[in-house]
């Protein structure tokens, strides 16, 4: 998908509020794969919003993406705030864990940081269950290191592909050996585990193969976890959605990269929505399952929620760049026509 230019002069980020940065700290430490419920009650913009399904009840279940977490997090906590007889329970189990629930039947939407698999589709189509694919924002993986490190300041895909690669695994343990300029100091990696939709998107760009990487790393589908690795050493290094860089980028220094026309450029929303920060931007999704959008009422008035343009703000608020009007059109096209299956 391509980003309109109306979009572009209008995806300046606003800053996280304290009530989801507190809520984002306290349900990632129940660790990955835990389903966490969000809180009811509190003000909401959106509250008196017509597409907020007002007067609907009942449980939605939703799991997946930790990178898209915290988006679905601020739209449940909305949602519930404008219909109070709902409870939607956010699992972070990873892309790849997500649809895995979801493909069992025991979730009506799967968040998700890369488009669904193959076999994935098959197992979903094994089990009777239809979806639909659904864009719902933009972001850039971001590198991250410890802000003692002052050598590093812009790496290549060649470098990341020297850091990150299986041939790597056991041999490439220090700086210098990315880059003779660097100092002889010890690798400490951290990233996202295989059922990240985050390791998968990155290890593709970087190493030319979904789910190529080495193995020595400290891996987590909490990206909490990376931070807190990545401030103990100065040697460290690690990778994540830009929002949680933005969340603690006062206790980490961010790395540019060089992009497809040679220049350095940082993750930022700008460079993000204009598209200059790649290969890393991506879009990020959920997928509905049809049959609970068409039977379910409080899944039906939490998706339209989501997908209304007024709601696109919650987007920006977590720190990720929300669609373009034209795009944000299309998916809910997608969504009130029930298009099924994958792109």
């Amino acid at each position: 998908m391509q980003l309109s230019e109306q979009f572009l002069k209008r995806s300046a980020r606003l800053a996280y509020s304290a009530s989801i940065l507190a809520l984002t700290f306290s349900l990632a430490a129940c660790g990955g794969g835990a389903d966490t419920t969000t809180a009811e009650g509190g003000d909401s913009a959106a509250t008196d919003t017509a597409d907020a399904g007002a007067g609907v009840s009942g449980d939605i279940q939703i799991d997946g993406s930790s990178t898209v977490f915290p988006i679905s997090e601020a739209v449940a906590e909305e949602f519930q705030a404008a219909n109070p007889g709902t409870n939607v329970t956010v699992g972070v189990s990873g892309t790849g864990g997500g649809f895995e629930k979801f493909c069992a039947g025991q979730t009506d939407i799967s968040n998700a940081s890369r488009a669904i698999k193959d076999e994935e589709v098959a197992a979903c189509e094994a089990a009777g269950i239809e979806f639909i694919e659904v864009p719902i924002a933009y972001d850039g993986i971001t590198l991250v290191t410890n802000p003692a490190n002052d050598f590093a300041q812009c790496l290549t895909i060649e470098q990341l592909n020297t850091l990150w690669s299986p041939d790597s695994e056991g041999s490439i343990t220090n700086w210098n050996q990315v880059d003779p300029s660097f100092p002889d100091k010890e690798l400490a990696l951290f990233g996202p585990g295989t059922d990240s939709g985050t390791f998968d998107y990155f290890t593709e760009e970087v190493n030319g193969e979904e789910g190529a990487s080495r193995g020595d790393y400290t891996a987590s589908e909490d990206d909490n976890v990376i931070v807190t690795g990545v401030e103990s050493s100065d040697g460290s290094l690690g990778y994540f959605g830009y929002a949680y860089y933005e969340e603690n980028k006062d206790q980490l220094k961010s790395l540019e990269i060089e992009n497809e026309a040679g220049e350095c450029v940082a993750a930022s929303t700008e460079t993000i929505a204009d598209g200059s920060y790649n290969p890393l931007s991506r879009p990020m999704f959920i997928y509905v399952k049809k049959e609970a959008y068409d039977s379910k009422p409080q899944v039906k008035a939490f998706v339209d929620f989501q997908l209304a343009d007024e709601n696109s703000e919650l987007v920006r608020e977590v720190g990720y760049i929300s669609l373009p009007e034209a795009d944000l059109a299309e998916s809910r096209s997608k969504v009130e026509g029930g298009v099924t299956g994958k792109s």
